[in-house]
């Protein structure tokens, strides 16, 4: 059986050494029927004083194997002390420090620990992990901050207001290890629990009755987020990956790169520079073709080498890895003249890697003059409360209308409906206009209809109801949605209105849209005063866009779509926090 007892030492600095022996006084002498865990990441100094949460296991519990190592629950102090109300006081600019003091213990209730401590398993062996809502207040924190690991552990020792959030102030010691936060990032990336920590501030505005069981009203829209990996050409994407591939087996051996790269052919990929080590120059006409022939020639012997030593290669794939990325460049970038020489492909592929770190990152744009080479960012905000639903993560050449797969499975966990999807025309082909439901109204710009010297698309009527066609002059021909109606060439020949309407032998040519009727209601609907504005409402979550990219950053902090994902929710959490802590200031004001 679980239970926590509480001791209390002064004065403040007290080290672990002097900790345990008041342990043991107090404990029963018969270490076979209660055991001791003691770890530093329950330690803390509070008021003045330092209180150490210690944990007993009953025989009961050892006789199942072991002692559990499932996280205890977190239950730090809910009123400040007074020392910390003096951080408080100073705070100036950074007030999310004090709002997640204050309410530290809604957002990591009994509940959601429980929730957490699921990442977990019991084990019979090493030390207690340290609770996982401290780990989540601090993952929240470095989303906050922008900080890099090793700065969040110095910020626990170092920065006070850091302290004050994770109950650890005046603390000579990092409450947990860069190691335990970065496992527990992993845990909530491996588990989808990073989902549950933007739930979690929807909960606790639902609590607030700032965001309820409804309806949404909500706005789609994305940013460009590049890459965190290198973006290389052809040349240096095959020497960079054969240069990897080289660098894992000298570590390996405890041998320089250069020597084992003159061992195995290729001296080309010893250097620091591919470029460097080919000494070419680039103004001549041969020198691309002699350059690709010179690296194409080192992979050769580099997996010929390989094969003479398939011990080295069993013993990491990260060198097998390393090979398969230069094939992959090869295949994309480069192919066969009819001569049998090989030159670089003209045009790029579809799909074509650009960075040997991060597989995942794309060529893309975001407008005709916006190119991006990494990802896109996409936030679905709710336009009452301004908080933020849902999120997803896309490669940079994915229309923007894929990601709508990721926001349907973060409403489905919420159990969210939408009664209003405000959206650029990018997201017109997405899986939630194209698959809506009758009560989901769609607000858009439409594609406008182009004008030219002959009647436009929208001089001809469409009847919905017989699902009929009828051009100006009065002729009517059936459609289907998604197909082309064609117009007689005979009747068209003879019209009098002719000469206003088409030139083509073969009659007037009419396209119909997939989903025409929405088309057709997004512009009439533009045309209105009403229409228009409701247009302008979108522009709420550009705002929420700019205040997520401030945290984020214009550059991906981590390689790979889903570590992305888990870095823009917590950015996401941040900034529903914001929006809570702005209410809590609104409603105080007015209970004045």
């Amino acid at each position: 059986m679980l239970f926590s007892q509480v001791y209390t030492f002064s004065p403040i600095r007290v080290h672990r050494q002097e900790i345990l022996p008041h342990f043991i006084e107090r404990q029963h002498r018969d270490s076979e029927v209660e055991h001791i865990l003691e770890h530093r990441s329950n330690i803390f100094h509070r008021g003045g004083k330092m209180v150490v949460h210690r944990l007993l296991y009953t025989q009961k519990d050892t006789q199942k194997g072991g002692l559990p190592m499932r996280p205890p629950l977190w239950h730090p102090p809910v009123e400040p002390s007074t020392a910390e109300k003096a951080v408080m006081n100073r705070v100036r600019r950074a007030k999310l420090f004090v709002f997640l003091r204050q309410y530290r213990h809604e957002l990591c209730s009994d509940a959601f620990q429980q929730e957490l401590a699921t990442l977990y398993k019991d084990s019979p062996q090493g030390q207690p992990p340290v609770p996982p809502a401290q780990l989540a207040l601090a993952t929240i924190l470095q989303a906050y901050s922008g900080v890099s690991d090793d700065e969040v552990i110095e910020a626990t020792i170092m920065d006070r207001r850091w302290q004050l959030v994770l109950d650890c102030l005046d603390g000579e010691t990092p409450p947990f290890s860069k190691g335990t936060l970065v496992a527990f990032r992993q845990r909530l990336i491996d588990m989808q629990m990073d989902r549950r920590l933007v739930e979690r501030t929807l909960e606790i505005a639902a609590a607030s009755e700032a965001f309820g069981p409804r309806q949404l009203r909500a706005a789609l829209d994305s940013s460009p987020l590049w890459g965190a990996g290198r973006v290389e050409d052809t040349y240096n994407l095959m020497g960079h990956a054969l240069r990897k591939a080289l660098g894992v087996l000298a570590r390996q051996q405890g041998r320089g790169l250069p020597e084992l790269a003159r061992e195995a052919g290729a001296p080309l990929v010893g250097g620091s520079s591919i470029k460097a080590c080919l000494d070419l120059n680039w103004d001549e006409p041969g020198a691309h073709t002699q350059a690709l022939s010179m690296i194409l020639d080192a992979l050769t012997k580099i997996e010929h080498w390989l094969d003479t030593h398939p011990d080295l290669v069993a013993a990491d794939p990260r060198v097998t890895e390393s090979i398969a990325v230069a094939h992959q460049v090869r295949m994309q970038d480069v192919t066969t003249t009819a001569d049998g020489m090989a030159t670089l492909r003209q045009g790029v592929a579809q799909e074509r890697r650009i960075s040997v770190e991060d597989a995942q990152m794309r060529y893309g744009r975001k407008s005709r003059s916006l190119l991006v080479d990494g990802y896109k960012r996409h936030i679905l905000r709710d336009l009452e409360s301004g908080l933020v639903v849902a999120v997803g993560i896309t490669p940079a050449n994915a229309p923007e209308a894929h990601v709508t797969d990721a926001i349907e499975q973060d409403l489905a966990a919420q159990q969210a409906t939408l009664k209003e999807l405000h959206i650029d025309r990018a997201y017109l082909a997405s899986s939630l206009v194209e698959k809506r439901s009758e009560e989901l109204a769609i607000f858009c710009k439409a594609w406008p209809v182009r004008s030219g010297p002959y009647f436009p698309k929208n001089a001809f009527e469409l009847n919905w109801q017989n699902k009929q066609v009828r051009c100006p002059g009065g002729v009517s021909m059936p459609f289907e949605l998604g197909g082309v109606v064609t117009f007689p060439k005979e009747t068209c020949a003879g019209c009098s209105l002719r000469d206003r309407c088409t030139q083509s032998v073969s009659g007037r040519h009419i396209k119909i849209h997939p989903d025409e009727a929405l088309l057709q209601e997004l512009r009439e609907r533009q045309q209105t005063p009403q229409g228009r504005a409701k247009l302008r409402e979108r522009v709420a979550v550009e705002h929420g866009l700019s205040h997520i990219g401030r945290w984020q950053g214009r550059r991906a902090r981590y390689c790979g779509v889903r570590k992305n994902v888990c870095d823009l929710r917590r950015c996401a959490v941040v900034h529903n926090l914001h929006v809570l802590q702005r209410l809590q200031v609104m409603a105080l004001q007015e209970a004045a």
